[in-house]
Formats: C-alpha cells, structure tokens, sequence
C-alpha cells in the first residue's frame, strides 16, 4: 500500500539537481508513527522522500524532483551535498531487528522504479553509513544487503586478488575517513557479522569492488 504523507521539510536541490544516488536509511524510531512525526516536523528539520513500514505501507514524504532533508554531512565518490543529488528513503527499524519481509519486498518495488525512471545502475544504491560512515551506522549489520543485489538493485562484490584496500574504498566511491572507521563501515555491509582482525578477506572484497567503480574509473585506468 502506498499513501502520500506530504513533509514540509523540503527545499530545491542544488548544482545540476540531477539524481544519482538512492541512500537507505533506518529511523532508529519505536515506530513508523513515531518517525513519520518527525520527519513532518518542521522543527525538526530532517525528512526523507519515502518512508516504510515494517508492514510494507510506504508512505511518500517528499516529491522526488524536491531536496529533501536526509543526508546531512558527508559524501560519495568525491562530492557532497548528497542531498541534492538524492533520494532517502527511511525504513521503519530500530536497528536491532530484523527487517520485516513485507517491508524489504516494498522497498525492492520501490527501488526498482527509482532505478528505472532515473536511469540509475545498481551501484547508485548505497546507505547512510557508506556516506558518513563517521557519524552514521544505519541502515547496520541487520539489513540484507545481498538480496537487493541479486535482483540488481544493489551491489554485492565477488573477492578478487587482495590490493590496497583503503584505496579500493575510495575507487568504490568512500570518503575519507580514518582506516578503523572505514573498515568498520564496509564490514557492516559487506562483512557484518566479522570480528576478527583485519584480514585478507576483507582486503579481497575490496578488491572485488573495483568493478563497480564510479564514475567509469577502473584500478587499471
């Protein structure tokens, strides 16, 4: 089910306004009513474009042609002001559940469109920790990462032959941050539930990144 739910906060986007990113989020919230209030506070001053229940409901927020408030601080593949050049989509989760099935097929409807009528591939999918991975943890460990990728609505990488694994980062589209914060950000996606040290896997899957390097850069260029 699809409802409008119209936030006030919401401005122009800047530079070209063109869409190249889709940011997931979690609302760290005890409910969706809870989080649709604040993102339709205008004291609040934060927002989002769609926001999801854990029974699927998704609620529409703000018009995506419009900026709205949910990046905040930080950057991908070089740029900031990720708001305007963004969609944010919040999903109603506290962070230390599971994400409800009725709520992860909504999300993979959505997203499915977002990718179609904005002509974006699959790596432009990307959540709040891989753009302010020293301020930001959502959407965590929790979130299925790999099941969006198998129906092309994300990325998920192969290992390949172990490189320099901050530079892979920064191919990928990461900003710069010190190496724990960064490590810590990339296992939460790709990793989430290792704890040892620092190792060749996780080398291997940075290297398995560099096919999805922005912009049309390669290692090899």
């Amino acid at each position: 089910m699809s409802l409008t739910h119209p936030s006030p906060n919401f401005g122009e986007r800047r530079g070209r306004g063109r869409i190249e990113l889709v940011v997931l989020h979690y609302t760290a919230m005890p409910s969706c009513a809870a989080a649709l209030e604040r993102l339709c506070d205008p004291e609040a001053e934060v927002s989002a474009h769609y926001l999801i229940d854990a029974d699927g409901t998704v609620l529409s927020l703000v018009e995506e042609a419009a900026r709205a408030w949910h990046a905040g601080a930080g950057e991908w593949a070089g740029a900031g002001d990720v708001n305007s050049r963004s969609i944010g989509i919040e999903l109603a989760n506290t962070g230390r559940e599971p994400f409800a099935e009725p709520q992860m097929a909504a999300l993979e409807r959505l997203l499915a469109g977002l990718l179609d009528r904005h002509a974006l591939s699959p790596e432009a999918v990307i959540g709040h920790s891989d753009m302010a991975p020293d301020r930001k943890g959502d959407p965590g460990p929790r979130f299925d990462w790999r099941r969006l990728a198998v129906q092309g609505l994300a990325i998920w990488p192969e290992p390949a032959e172990p490189g320099d694994f901050l530079a892979d980062l920064r191919l990928f589209g990461y900003p710069d941050a010190a190496p724990e914060t960064l490590l810590s950000a990339f296992r939460q996606r790709f990793r989430p539930w290792a704890c040892a040290p620092f190792d060749d896997t996780d080398r291997a899957l940075a290297a398995g990144l560099r096919r999805f390097a922005v912009d049309g850069r390669s290692s090899d260029a």
